[in-house]
């Protein structure tokens, strides 16, 4: 029996349960198969962490070991393109040297990237690790300048940051900011209530896509951290110590953190893939790429649309975690020549760290809100870095 072979790009959170799934799928289907995953980085980030090296020394890269399910080769290597009639894709390797890899079942995951301000905004884009520890630096940096500065308003300043978005990274950058930098403040000698952290939100509330009383629950919970909510508004661009919003307004701010939310990865307009003009793979409602065979995409970088309500998914794990374990039965079903399932929507729910001890849960079931927050908020919260992740 010939040996398939399946290659996922892209070791996100998606692509590695895109991994454990088929893997299953693949046994179960009694097929022999090689699963090869090809990511560029040389050991895994949990991204949906981001926000915790911001405020503290926190490790969230981990050794491919840790997460990677059984029998799953690894090529470090960059995706350049795929010629989906030969079966083959392209790949830049560690080297940076050109290589290519024959497949008989592909899998798109590569996920999506940060949006990121323009150079002459300013500020600093929460898009990676590396600039999760610019801005610890930085912040701790202003504060021990703070306790030995004579003047009112620049005192005021260095103790001030602004955090711009307030998707689910920008609520949990600012609390996490916010409680971080109060204690460091207070180790210092200076009063915690003069750190102020302002989170500018473009819409009227916070969580435009859940009830209103999570909006209004979630931002006194903020309050009550030290983080004031700015709604529609958007921030414009940073200078000479001020953050300059829509409205007019002009934040003294020590610097500017950009939370814009996500967009799909780039590298899928140079793939030969049939794309949305957001720049997201077509994919039919088993996540089978339009037009091209053997060709699969779930995650941040595919338009998956609910059959139901043909509304598109979101940019969650939520989402791409459900759309994984579908995609290892539609796989085992194309396999064995049978129908496959289609996709269905994930239940209404987010889950939000607020600081090290709290969090907030809101789930929509059978027609009511229920909202858990403080520590039971908090400890679902962590259950659902440790699920995204893989962890073993």
């Amino acid at each position: 029996m010939k040996e398939i072979t399946c290659v996922v790009t892209g070791g996100g959170h998606v692509g590695l349960h895109a991994l454990k799934e088929i893997g299953q799928a693949m046994r179960k289907a009694g097929k022999p198969f090689r699963l090869i995953l090809i990511d560029p980085k040389p050991f895994y980030v949990q991204k949906v962490l981001l926000f915790q090296p911001v405020a503290r020394a926190e490790k969230i890269a981990l050794a491919w070991e840790e997460v990677l399910p059984e029998r799953v080769e690894r090529i470090q290597g960059e995706l350049v393109t795929i010629e989906s009639q030969e079966k083959r894709i392209f790949f830049r390797d560690a080297e940076k040297k050109e290589q290519s890899l024959d497949y008989d079942l592909l899998v798109i995951t590569v996920g999506s990237v940060v949006k990121r301000p323009d150079p002459e905004q300013g500020g600093i884009s929460l898009h990676d690790l590396s600039a999760s520890e610019e801005i610890r630096t930085k912040w701790r940096r202003h504060l021990q300048k703070a306790v030995n500065e004579q003047d009112p308003a620049e005192r005021k300043r260095l103790l001030s940051v602004a955090v711009a978005g307030a998707g689910i990274s920008g609520v949990e950058t600012s609390a996490e900011l916010a409680q971080a930098m109060r204690s460091e403040a207070a180790r210092l000698g200076m009063d915690p209530a003069l750190v102020r952290v302002f989170l500018i939100n473009a819409e009227e509330r916070l969580m435009m896509n859940g009830p209103k009383k999570l909006g209004r629950k979630l931002e006194a919970k903020l309050n009550n951290l030290g983080v004031t909510v700015l709604h529609q508004r958007k921030a414009l661009y940073e200078k000479d110590g001020k953050l300059v919003l829509s409205d007019g307004t002009q934040l003294s701010a020590g610097f500017t953190i950009w939370t814009l939310g996500l967009e799909p990865h780039p590298v899928l307009r140079q793939c030969q893939l049939p794309l949305t003009l957001e720049g997201k793979v077509k994919v039919d409602a088993s996540y089978r790429v339009s037009g091209k065979s053997a060709i699969y995409s779930i995650g941040d970088c595919a338009h998956v649309i609910d059959p139901e309500n043909g509304k598109a998914d979101g940019m969650t794990c939520k989402e791409g975690i459900l759309q994984a374990k579908r995609l290892g039965e539609v796989i085992k079903a194309d396999l064995k020549k049978k129908p496959a399932p289609i996709h269905r929507r994930c239940r209404n729910f987010f889950c939000i760290s607020l600081g090290q001890k709290e969090g907030l849960v809101w789930a929509e079931y059978c027609g009511i809100d229920w909202i858990l927050a403080g520590k039971i908020g908090r400890f679902i919260r962590k259950w659902t870095w440790k699920k995204a992740s893989n962890v073993k």
